[in-house]
């Protein structure tokens, strides 16, 4: 169903976000970032397998939880993207978009007329036909965000002429795959790959588009929030989880070789 997209809401006002990538397929773990006091969330299907029933259920996690979703698809697909708009989803994020094209066909796909042709339908994201679907059309229009991925050193040449395209809500960076493709794998902190987000951001800047920093490290967000971001995608849960568990018994290993020393 239409909610006011709070991520939105709150960018247009200057508010700081923190976001992060929810790659385990559970409502659960949703609802658990929700009571973590995220902003936002970005369900992934493009590295993730996630059937149709449980990216449903994790939708409505995040509803109860007070979090933005957004989806993460695997390309600008209109059949995949129509099918998680109508299952509730409140922004999708779509991976490796290098051209101005992709970017129009992915603002046409995720907005109706008169911005773009996404299917007319009156299920879970329009109450069901509740109440009145024009108004529904509007509201849809209104809230539901795109957000593209730039993520290779085409893509970041083609920065101005993607963020150009109207309708494009936000930009999240892709430092992981942009360090492949400088030819420099995983060093996402390498200065050519951190040259090319700096030209992404002054694109985004001199389109008025939010930027999504996905910062490595606390001097990244620093830098970052020296330049005036207000968004963050503080990594992966997957990720946060297993440092977590990993620290969570080494300290106990720790005390137990203490203890042998003794």
């Amino acid at each position: 169903m239409i909610r006011t997209n709070q991520l939105k809401q709150k960018l247009r006002e200057g508010h700081d976000v923190f976001g992060l990538f929810c790659s385990i397929p559970s409502p659960v773990v949703v609802e658990m970032i929700g009571c973590a006091d995220f902003d936002f969330i970005i369900i992934d299907t493009e590295h993730v397998l996630v059937n149709p029933e449980t990216l449903e259920n994790m939708i409505r996690a995040a509803e109860v939880a007070g979090l933005t979703v957004l989806v993460r698809v695997s390309e600008v697909n209109p059949k995949e993207i129509l099918r998680v708009l109508d299952g509730g989803a409140q922004g999708i994020v779509v991976p490796h978009v290098e051209s101005r094209e992709q970017a129009h066909r992915l603002v046409n796909c995720c907005k109706y007329w008169p911005i773009g042709n996404r299917s007319l339908n009156s299920g879970r994201a329009g109450v069901f036909g509740k109440y009145d679907l024009v108004e529904y059309i509007r509201q849809a229009n209104e809230e539901i965000m795109v957000v593209p991925m730039i993520e290779s050193v085409q893509g970041v040449e083609n920065a101005e002429e993607i963020l150009s395209v109207p309708g494009i809500d936000m930009i999240l960076e892709g430092a992981a795959d942009l360090s492949q493709s400088c030819g420099v794998p995983w060093q996402s902190r390498h200065p050519s790959v951190k040259e090319g987000l700096l030209r992404l951001f002054r694109a985004a800047t001199l389109h008025d588009v939010p930027y999504c920093a996905i910062p490595r490290a606390t001097a990244d967000y620093d830098d970052w929030r020296e330049r005036g971001v207000h968004a963050y995608v503080l990594g992966d849960e997957r990720g946060i989880s297993f440092r977590a568990l990993r620290a969570h018994l080494q300290s106990y290993q720790l005390d137990k070789a203490n203890e042998s020393r003794r």
